[in-house]
């Protein structure tokens, strides 16, 4: 039996809890420590989230390309998702996790994705950077890409048909990390300010 078969069979038999964003589906779970699975299903994409006593542990991401699990599922987490949130009893989460689970969660926390300044830093400035992601000149969809300061990844999200994705982040230097279809991983130095708003990458 496939592994989204065997959840959908664990969904079937559980109690419905509720329809969340990421960070909602995160407080929520965190709130009451509850186990349980998460689902989020758009445009023949199926992501799979599971949760124990209120953390997040294991991922499945399913698309017309194949199934990734873990910490590569947890790249494809864009953050807009809407989950259907099921209580399962801990033991069969953990069953399900033992084949998908995530060690580097710092992934699924760029999902409240946007740093906003802090008192006394508005004049570091802040806008909208954006990042165009290319190979051979073409632009490139569907690529997961991710921006970090500090060791802290700030901003994550998938390319559109024209190569392009957006972050609402304050000026300065990031480095950015590509991550194709592939998994081969490319980073990316960049400055970011006002008179530097738009960055190509070229794989």
């Amino acid at each position: 039996m496939k592994i989204q078969d065997l959840i959908e069979n664990i969904l079937k038999g559980s109690q419905y809890l509720g329809t969340f964003t990421l960070p909602e589906l995160f407080t929520f779970a965190r709130a009451g420590s509850v186990s349980g699975i998460a689902v989020a299903k758009e445009a023949g994409k199926d992501l799979y989230l599971a949760l124990i006593s209120g953390e997040p542990e294991g991922a499945i991401y399913i698309d017309e390309k194949g199934e990734l699990y873990g910490d590569k599922a947890v790249m494809m987490v864009t953050g807009h998702e809407k989950f259907v949130f099921c209580e399962v009893k801990p033991d069969i989460v953990e069953a399900v996790v033992m084949g998908c689970r995530i060690f580097e969660k710092s992934h699924l926390r760029m999902s409240i994705t946007y740093v906003l300044p802090e008192i006394g830093m508005k004049s570091q400035g802040m806008g909208v950077l954006t990042l165009v992601v290319q190979r051979d000149r073409e632009p490139q969809n569907g690529i997961r890409v991710s921006i970090r300061r500090d060791s802290k990844i700030v901003g994550s999200d998938v390319t559109t048909d024209d190569g392009r994705v957006g972050f609402k982040v304050l000026y300065g230097d990031y480095d950015c990390i590509v991550q194709d279809r592939n998994q081969m991983i490319t980073s990316f130095r960049i400055k970011f300010n006002e008179a530097n708003p738009k960055n190509i990458l070229e794989l």
